[in-house]
């Protein structure tokens, strides 16, 4: 996880769950995520866009 930078690390997590992939490999995306302070990042991906 040290090697992805944080911007594929969230692409990585968005695309995991859009994928559904193992559960054990989702958390431990989220964890990362956690771990690195980019929980807030995950709301561009899930935001819909407003007109």
């Amino acid at each position: 996880m040290d090697n992805l930078n944080n911007d594929m690390l969230v692409e990585a997590y968005v695309k995991a769950k859009e994928l559904d992939l193992n559960e054990d490999f989702i958390m431990l995306l989220h964890q990362e995520l956690v771990d690195r302070h980019l929980l807030h990042k995950l709301d561009s991906y899930y935001a819909t866009p407003t007109i």
